[in-house]
């Protein structure tokens, strides 16, 4: 076995991936990712006593978030960049280490190997063979050990997103460096471990919240919005990805430029924010989900800037007019840089290119409707609750999550049209993308279909729902008409799970198959106490869900 990686939900065979990732991540790449969250483990080592200590630095919050971040799937490829990243982290695990001893702690003589680890460079991938996830004998500590990994990287791409717009909480950092050192622990019980993953939902939750924060705060509430979905015939950029703040840059860079810019992806529901509607060359929406990027990429014409993870190995047809930036990495790809002393990006380069290309090539007409976000549907609330009342609406059900390649998933499209006239869909993230160009209708001027936004918004779903418990004065989230009918693929969906388990949320369907990092003991502990369950066909999912 020359790699082992099962953190997303197109692993082969359901098992994980041992030669390369499906994902399309090479066999060194993946090894060095394993290296990195090593070091991460050891940093944390440091960074929890430190923190006992009164040492806090922000440097090392922001490259513990960060280094996490970028391991999550289909967000950096590039061998260097990882490299790069964990001497980084050597030097500063160094770093935290010295402050300790200068502030007169003592370094504990049985301290784990994670944080006195050090070999060449040359070396990074036999080391790393060591201490992969298989590294961890008892399959239940190492699921358990995996899932609360995911959830904090999950975490650390929603504190990434809030920290880049000057909005952070000290708590969640803690958290995420006490869960990590937990992961190194031999002493602790699977109970403990089961606790843990409960409080990194809560912290999920969190993190879900201070994010939601820093993007009402800063751009405006998400409102109801037509999105176009057709274009223009000038030259255009495509933004992917989720970083609202790089959007905003680069738009307030090419205006008045002749250059378009367009959404793909996760970052369509950009269009819902007040802020960005003043742009004339904020144009639409241009295409569907992440997968099927490597046709409308070619299609488009012109650059395309991928700003966080998202991005499928590109196509030589359209390398050379592909960007990333922050944590996005692929070798050949020309990279932003990140911003320094306060300035923003520099997109000259990338306006520079657009205007030598043709204006993107159309693929549909039309618009799509969102800003679902829960703002806009408390302002609606006295209608919802009334549609309820009346038996106008009589079950919301929740299908965010993620959308992917494999062909069950066309499931979620089934599901959504077979689903009754008088059901609504609450969704985030790029699930909605099997569905939400349907045209499944309104109940008495409320859409079917409800669209809060990225994955990053899930948290509107959870203050709906917490609403709608308030408004109708029960006691428990599960007395609600809402039924869980999730779609997963990364560890941002993980997190949102782990978060809606911690909220008490029961009979939760995932799909389109479970995690193949979870055991079978742990997937039994999760049906006796959570009642999770998976999919099987849309019938007999639909009456079981309106029973």
């Amino acid at each position: 076995m020359t790699m082992f990686c099962y953190q997303c939900q197109e692993t082969a065979k359901g098992t994980g991936c041992t030669i390369k990732g499906v994902c399309g991540k090479p066999e060194n790449v993946a090894k060095l990712q394993d290296l990195l969250i090593y070091t991460l483990k050891g940093i944390a080592v440091y960074a929890v006593q430190a923190r006992e200590m009164g040492i806090v630095r922000k440097d090392v919050d922001k490259y513990i978030m960060e280094s996490l971040f970028s391991t999550i799937t289909n967000a950096n490829f590039d061998r260097s960049r990882f490299v790069d990243r964990i001497q980084a982290g050597l030097a500063l695990r160094s770093d935290l280490k010295q402050d300790i001893k200068k502030a007169g702690g003592a370094i504990a003589d049985d301290i784990n190997e994670a944080a006195l680890w050090t070999v060449p460079v040359y070396e990074f991938e036999a080391k790393a063979a060591d201490v992969g996830v298989l590294a961890t004998e008892n399959e239940d500590v190492r699921s358990l050990r995996e899932v609360i990994t995911y959830g904090v990287k999950g975490i650390a791409a929603y504190a990434d997103h809030a920290y880049v717009l000057d909005y952070s909480d000290e708590t969640i950092f803690a958290f995420v460096e006490k869960a990590l050192v937990a992961t190194l622990d031999d002493t602790l019980p699977v109970s403990s471990l089961v606790n843990l993953v409960l409080e990194t939902g809560k912290f999920g939750v969190a993190a879900m919240a201070l994010l939601d924060k820093a993007n009402t705060t800063t751009y405006g509430h998400p409102e109801l919005t037509k999105v176009n979905l057709g274009v223009r015939n000038k030259p255009g950029i495509l933004i992917s990805g989720h970083d609202l703040k790089d959007l905003e840059e680069l738009l307030i860079q090419t205006e008045g430029t002749g250059v378009d810019v367009y959404t793909h992806g996760e970052m369509l529901p950009a269009h819902y924010y007040p802020a960005f509607k003043k742009y004339e060359n904020f144009v639409g929406n241009y295409g569907g989900s992440w997968h099927k990027q490597v046709k409308e990429f070619e299609a488009f014409n012109g650059p395309i800037f991928l700003t966080t993870n998202c991005l499928v190995p590109p196509k030589d047809s359209y390398i050379d007019r592909l960007y990333t930036t922050s944590v996005v990495g692929f070798e050949g790809v020309k990279h932003i840089e990140d911003r320094k002393d306060g300035k923003p990006k520099d997109f000259s380069a990338l306006i520079a290119h657009a205007k030598k290309c043709p204006s993107p090539r159309e693929l549909e007409t039309g618009e799509l409707v969102g800003g679902f976000a829960h703002n806009q549907v408390l302002a609606l609330a006295d209608k919802v609750i009334e549609a309820v009342k009346t038996g106008a609406i009589k079950r919301f059900f929740v299908m965010a999550g993620c959308d992917g390649r494999m062909k069950n998933r066309d499931y979620y499209a089934y599901f959504a049209q077979a689903l009754p006239q008088d059901t609504v869909i609450l969704t985030a993230g790029c699930a909605k993308y099997q569905y939400n160009k349907l045209d499944l209708g309104d109940i008495g001027g409320i859409p079917r279909v409800l669209d809060a936004g990225q994955c990053n918004d899930s948290y509107s779903l959870v203050v709906i729902a917490l609403k709608l418990k308030e408004a109708f004065g029960l006691d428990d989230i599960n007395q609600l008409p809402i039924s869980y009918n999730i779609a997963w693929y990364e560890q941002k969906a993980v997190i949102v799970l782990l978060a809606l388990l911690s909220l008490g949320v029961k009979n939760i369907h995932l799909g389109p198959t479970l995690p193949g990092f979870l055991s079978p003991n742990v997937i039994n502990v999760l049906v006796e106490n959570f009642g999770i369950a998976g999919i099987t066909n849309v019938e007999d999912d639909l009456k079981l869900f309106m029973a």
